[in-house]
């Protein structure tokens, strides 16, 4: 977690060209939905992506906070994923059903998590954000196991997709090429934690969070970005 205000990292960055967001401004937001602490900058992210509208597109990059964990979690890690549910929730006020810890048996894999938000995004574009806000409070505030596919088709729905296309786009023979992309354009551009923003613009690089970060403590710095 860090307060840094927005920086010139450009030399910190692996310029690759087939991760360039391309000419113009843009937003990379660099999360996970099963990142506790992207769960708490979600309405920070919101309120970006609301600000950028028609003046920067926003890009959502599926990071890839722990995918294909194979093994149910133990006592230990329980103990230390809820320790930080408990500080996310004191820090952001976002909401958490910690029954969640009850399901000994769980699997914290989050990759099809976020090869779900990669198939609402191939689907329909403008709903990335929606699909990737879904997931989250399904798993935070519902207590919803989003590993599973037929879960992941129900957030689908929720926000408007269609059944049959999500459920096609999330088992395409493709998918895990996309997946890999996004977690690739991850490492590619540095980033060490989620979430993280970076501002884009004609190959100009710079940092707006590292790690969770107020909105009201982004503004300044983001609009003049916007504005300039």
């Amino acid at each position: 977690m860090t307060d840094s205000c927005i920086i010139d990292s450009a030399d910190a960055i692996r310029n690759e060209r087939d991760f360039d967001p391309g000419p113009g401004k843009h937003v990379l937001f660099f999360g996970d939905p099963m990142c506790s602490w992207c769960w708490g900058f979600a309405p920070e992210l919101r309120s970006l992506a609301t600000k950028a509208h028609g003046r920067a597109e926003v890009h959502i990059v599926m990071g890839g906070l722990r995918p294909g964990t194979a093994e149910p979690w133990d006592a230990s890690m329980r103990s230390y994923i809820r320790h930080h549910w408990e500080d996310v929730a004191a820090k952001t006020g976002q909401p958490f059903d910690f029954s969640q810890f009850e399901h000994a048996d769980f699997i914290y894999d989050t990759e099809p998590a976020c090869r779900a938000v990669i198939a609402a995004r191939t689907i329909a574009s403008d709903k990335t954000l929606d699909m990737y806000e879904a997931v989250q409070h399904a798993f935070y505030a519902a207590n919803t196991d989003v590993t599973t596919p037929a879960n992941l088709t129900a957030c689908a729905v929720g926000i408007g997709l269609d059944a049959g296309l999500f459920e096609a786009a999330f088992h395409a023979a493709d998918m895990q090429v996309r997946v890999a992309f996004d977690f690739q354009r991850t490492q590619a551009f540095g980033v060490q934690g989620f979430p993280s923003i970076v501002c884009a613009e004609d190959g100009q690089y710079a940092f707006l969070a590292m790690g969770y970060r107020p909105y009201n403590a982004m503004q300044d710095d983001f609009e003049a970005w916007l504005a300039a």
